[in-house]
């Protein structure tokens, strides 16, 4: 394809549909408009009480005693809890969705029993008749506390003499237990080829170490749960999640209680990013609603959800690339401590398995380290680790480039991963479009003119394997031929209509005749968080084998009316029609005004866990203007290019891409957690907490690139997550570009940028 080729957003697209691929309003677009759409916060029942919970001035801590009986004895409180309210369940290994973890830590977590471990750690609640009475009655609960030293880094935590936020955490060394007890959780490597001998053979080599703040998801919607346990022992919750069955069965583990008796919910959801996916105050709604017998509502503040819910980890990376003087890499080794706050389950693991896997790499070495600090558990936050892995071996690349007097884009294209390629964590590449998005950026007009005078230009790939997992879907047939479908995949960013647009391609519908639904965990089967990518990848998958159950049945339906072999039948474009007799045909909804003659309605149903999954790369091409005198860095132009498979709709792809963008940009230049070394955040609200606005950026240029997924009937692969891999080297890079100052850390203040230079 040729630059003249090119429009702002762009879908460089090989196969059609009839469906898939077009631009429908979304099915909820009305409600969220009108704000008839009913979030965790607009919940109401009668007799409802109100949540609140105190947490933790100390981000390290003993808790010495809670004493809860000024609060127990003021007017208007219903019921105070704390951890030793809690069942003792044991523990024992649980799935959060993307994830596992111990059931005490996630106990510990949600209330702490023992030790308050970061600054916002939960430590009691109550239930009030209104927010102001339970506010006011946290203020009676005495906590005493000895406070201990916290550590804010992973620097400070792998240090000789740090202290030790969990007596027995003993650290993995490749698998085995140490016996030593330690903030460092685990040490794993990944091992391809020889590195040593790799390095011996590079003519240049490049090393460099990089560190990364504690970052937030900056979902608009805080956390939020309502629970009503009921005297028949059945628990209802509502709140707003990414993954209701996975608050279903956190629940039955924390409680003690079978899924059976645990209905939830989910509500809309305002943005989640993969910080909604663990759970914080379902399950302290629902003690309270037990002891109180009444439903218990909690939202938490702004401050509660910066402070006392999962950010994505700081981390501290060395990068180490060998190259011959024609641009192949000989050797690759990526050293990486990550962040997992209070409790182990950094996502360094997730960034091991991407921050090589661009490149056809012959020897690679990659040691992790999962590391506790005195912060908030993290929390996945879009392809959670990969930004931070890409920050800086896309950096170190670049460097590796200018020393070879290459040109950024012809390097990585010399080195890029094919069908084929073996990743350094094992995996062997399908069908990829690594090389696509490469070769998209090179031929793209932003790469091809010349950049403005005093202006840098930045470029970086990325990568994410997306996820399949399990999901349900069921088809009800209506007799005027449009379908009803039900699904347990809470909707982020269109999902409702994509996965519709599935069904409707299957069954030559207008996917207007679809009536999409998320419903509650006793109404779908199993249906796993609503994160990694994996959404309209599985949850449409299983749309379409539903579908397909309710195109077969329409097929048998017209072959009993017509007395012939449903062999003999085909249906295509929403018809039905013989493939010997062109008299015999018959349309869906035809079909649809006779089930009750037939035998009854009509109704599809699929469970489906895909394994073709296909991961996604994405490229940024990226301008900047820096200002001399204050260091402030300003994006002038930005490109996202990405390979999606199939664009089941492209604008909400195009959406996708350019919210990752926005969100990789601000992580770039404006947003951390500002600590200080007591662990208190200085930050906790939107005001200053700085999210970029519209006013901060250019339009987001999107190319959409369709290198077809074999996994997918549809060639679909997950695009929410890799667009937000490349912005921060991108733009590091063009900072770079501008400055002649190599940056290693984020984000890119002023400050930093005017430091870099010293």
């Amino acid at each position: 394809m040729t630059t003249a080729d090119y429009e702002r957003n762009m879908v460089l697209s090989n196969v059609d549909y009839k469906v898939v691929g077009t631009r429908p309003v979304r099915h909820d677009g009305a409600d969220k408009v009108t704000g008839r759409a009913i979030y965790g916060a607009d919940f109401d029942a009668s007799g409802l009480l109100h949540g609140k919970i105190l947490r933790s001035p100390h981000a390290h801590a003993k808790i010495l005693s809670i004493d809860t009986s000024k609060a127990e004895a003021l007017d208007g409180v219903k019921a105070v809890a704390t951890a030793s309210d809690f069942p003792n369940t044991g523990d024992k290994s649980v799935d959060l969705g993307e994830d596992t973890t111990k059931l005490k830590w996630l106990r510990d977590n949600i209330l702490a029993s023992d030790k308050a471990l970061y600054t916002g750690h939960a430590i009691a609640a109550v239930a009030a008749v209104n927010p102001h009475v339970a506010e006011e009655a946290l203020a009676l609960i005495e906590v005493k506390y000895e406070a201990l030293d916290p550590v804010m880094t992973t620097q400070e935590a792998m240090s000789s003499g740090a202290s030790i936020l969990h007596d027995g955490l003993t650290t993995q060394e490749l698998g085995e237990d140490t016996g030593k007890v330690s903030n460092v959780a685990s040490h794993f490597q990944h091992v391809k080829g020889d590195v040593q001998k790799g390095f011996s053979e590079a003519d240049v080599i490049i090393e460099r170490e990089y560190d990364t703040k504690t970052v937030h998801q900056g979902y608009i919607e805080p956390h939020n749960g309502t629970a009503l346990w009921s005297p028949d022992g059945r628990l209802h919750v509502w709140c707003s999640t990414q993954g209701s069955f996975v608050v279903r069965d956190s629940l039955s583990d924390l409680l003690g209680i079978p899924v059976s008796r645990i209905r939830v919910t989910p509500t809309e959801i305002g943005g989640g990013f993969g910080g909604k996916i663990p759970i914080y105050v379902e399950p302290v709604a629902a003690i309270l609603s037990k002891k109180t017998g009444a439903p218990v509502k909690i939202v938490m503040s702004r401050k509660e959800t910066f402070e006392g819910s999962g950010p994505t980890p700081g981390s501290n990376i060395k990068i180490k690339l060998g190259a011959k003087s024609d641009g192949t890499i000989t050797a690759a080794h990526a050293w990486m401590a990550m962040e997992a706050g209070a409790y182990p389950g950094s996502p360094v693991g997730a960034a091991a398995q991407c921050v090589f896997s661009t490149y056809e790499l012959e020897n690679a070495l990659i040691d992790g380290y999962d590391v506790v600090v005195n912060k908030p558990k993290t929390a996945a936050y879009r392809a959670p680790g990969a930004p931070n892995a890409a920050f800086g071996m896309e950096q170190a690349l670049n460097e590796l480039a200018a020393k070879l007097g290459m040109d950024p884009i012809d390097i990585r294209l010399k080195n890029v991963a094919v069908e084929g390629t073996r990743r350094p964590d094992g995996p062997v590449f399908r069908r990829i479009g690594a090389k696509e998005v490469l070769e998209a950026m090179r031929d793209h007009p932003h790469y091809q003119t010349a950049k403005e005078s005093g202006h840098g230009r930045g470029i970086a790939i990325g990568f994410w394997f997306n996820i399949g997992f399990d999901s349900a879907c069921n088809i009800a047939v209506n007799k005027d031929g449009s379908i009803n479908l039900t699904e347990g995949s809470t909707d982020i960013g269109g999902s409702r209509t994509s996965i519709a647009m599935h069904a409707a391609e299957v069954l030559g519908i207008p996917v207007e005749d679809v009536r999409p639904s998320v419903v509650d965990t006793d109404t779908i089967g199993f249906t796993a968080v609503t994160g990694g990518s994996r959404t309209t990848f599985a949850t449409g998958w299983a749309a379409y084998e539903a579908a397909q159950d309710v195109k077969t049945q329409s097929i048998e339906r017209a072959a009993s009316i017509w007395d012939v072999d449903s062999d003999s039948l085909q249906m295509e474009d929403g018809v039905i029609s013989s493939k010997t007799d062109s008299e015999l045909k018959m349309t869906f909804k035809e079909l649809a005004s006779q089930m009750s003659d037939t035998g009854g309605g009509i109704t599809g149903r699929a469970a489906v866990n895909p394994k073709g999954v296909g991961g996604s790369f994405c490229g940024n091409i990226v301008d900047v203007s820096v200002d001399d005198e204050t260091g402030k860095v300003t994006i002038e132009r930005f490109t996202c290019v990405q390979d999606v498979g199939k664009a089941i709709h492209p604008s909400y792809v195009e959406g996708q891409m350019q919210g990752g963008s926005v969100q990789g940009i601000g992580w770039a230049l404006n947003e951390e957690y500002f600590m200080n070394d007591q662990g208190n955040m200085a930050n906790s609200s939107l005001l200053d907490y700085r999210m970029p606005t519209s006013l901060d950026l250019p339009m987001i240029d999107t190319v959409i690139v369709e290198v077809a997924n074999p996994g997918h009937p549809f060639g679909v692969r997950g695009v929410g997550e890799a667009n937000i891999v490349p912005p921060t080297p991108a733009i590091a890079n063009a900072v770079s570009d501008a400055t002649g100052n190599i940056m290693t850390q984020l984000p890119l203040t002023p400050g930093a940028v005017l430091d870099s230079g010293k």
